[in-house]
């Protein structure tokens, strides 16, 4: 097992070294320039070039690179002997602990370093913490509600057996893989939010914290992440209902079933005990890539719904070429799907120990 979860680490962080190589040539190559954005018409050829050379955009492509590879490396090279280098950063940027100290270079250890947002001037790290917890909460909420309720009626219409259970498990299964998230969450407002207002209580839009009109500060408003859980889940809850419906239906047709029947298990010993645990390994695979979708489909649900996430986050990003707030979101969300699927990796090597053999 052990072997079998280095080589999961290995793989996850060269997927890791390949996102980090292509999100900072994407981004770097890209028409605008910064330090014109952040100056705005103040800019003048002088502050321009100053701040060129304050973020190392005038030097060269490659060292820029090493640059910022060192800035995200949790193990980093500094110079000791002054503020500024070619290749690596001044020791002032960030909080850090030296751990070998050479002549002028020195081996610290430190959080990796995001940046600075070029409209704000905010750290990115500080940014994205604030926003990802509530992306966070949002998806897994979505993805619990898809899972409960698709494994409960999918396990309910493999049980069945009726034709037709089977067939509106099909249609609904293509209905909520066809529906675009934006879409969905802008109908589901609607209905929800405004027709039906009157009677569900819910807001078109709202976050996780809200002001209190009184004045008494903020508070959790938890009534708003129902809607927008909602639309996330409809996609993943049509997949997971149908995978188990269909998975649960070949493992009970097994000779280990039979068996196990024979021995005289009562039916839900033999369903809980044997079949569940048998079927459930295509839609903890399904579940692991749905949550990438649906950390991706919360960029426009986010935004429908005024959640204050990372989507939000991205969007203003992008409204203003903010490309370091872009940057460290997508490698954020990459760094959490890199460790999801390698968590799913090791849940499905525990319940099909045949899997750690590849």
């Amino acid at each position: 097992m052990l072997r079998f979860l280095t080589r999961r680490l290995a793989y996850g962080l060269l997927v890791l070294f390949g996102v980090v190589t292509v999100v900072f040539f994407l981004f770097t190559v890209l028409p605008g320039d910064p330090a014109r954005m952040m100056l705005g018409q103040r800019a003048d050829i002088a502050s321009v070039e100053a701040i060129q050379h304050e973020l190392g955009l005038d030097r060269p492509l490659y060292k820029q690179y090493l640059h910022y590879l060192n800035d995200l490396s949790p193990v980093s090279l500094h110079r000791t002997d002054q503020r500024e280098s070619l290749i690596f950063l001044d020791e002032e940027v960030y909080v850090h602990k030296a751990l070998l100290t050479t002549g002028k270079l020195a081996l610290v250890v430190k959080h990796p370093y995001l940046r600075r947002s070029y409209q704000s001037n905010r750290n990115v790290t500080e940014i994205l913490g604030s926003a990802f917890p509530n992306t966070m909460l949002l998806a897994s909420v979505s993805i619990m509600f898809a899972m409960l309720a698709g494994i409960a009626l999918g396990t309910f219409i493999a049980l069945q057996r009726k034709p037709a259970l089977s067939r509106g498990a099909l249609v609904f299964s293509v209905l909520g893989m066809s529906l675009p998230s934006f879409f969905a969450a802008i109908i589901i407002a609607w209905v929800f939010a405004y027709v039906l207002g009157d009677y569900t209580g819910l807001s078109m839009t709202g976050s996780l914290w809200e002001v209190d009109d009184f004045g008494r500060g903020e508070y959790i408003a938890w009534q708003n992440i129902i809607l927008p859980a909602f639309t996330l889940g409809i996609r993943p809850l049509a997949i997971v209902t149908e995978l188990t419906k269909s998975s649960l239906i070949k493992v009970m047709a097994q000779d280990f079933i039979r068996t196990a029947r024979a021995k005289g298990l009562s039916e839900y010993r033999v369903i809980t005990r044997h079949a569940m645990k048998n079927a459930m390994n295509p839609v903890i695979t399904a579940v692991s890539g749905w949550f990438a979708s649906l950390m991706a489909g919360a960029v426009f649900v986010e935004y429908v719904f005024d959640w204050k996430g990372i989507g939000v986050v991205i969007v203003d990003a992008l409204e203003h070429y903010d490309f370091p707030v872009l940057m460290g979101s997508v490698l954020l969300i990459s760094v959490v799907l890199v460790m999801i699927n390698i968590a799913v990796d090791v849940v499905y090597a525990w319940l099909d120990p045949r899997v750690r053999l590849h």
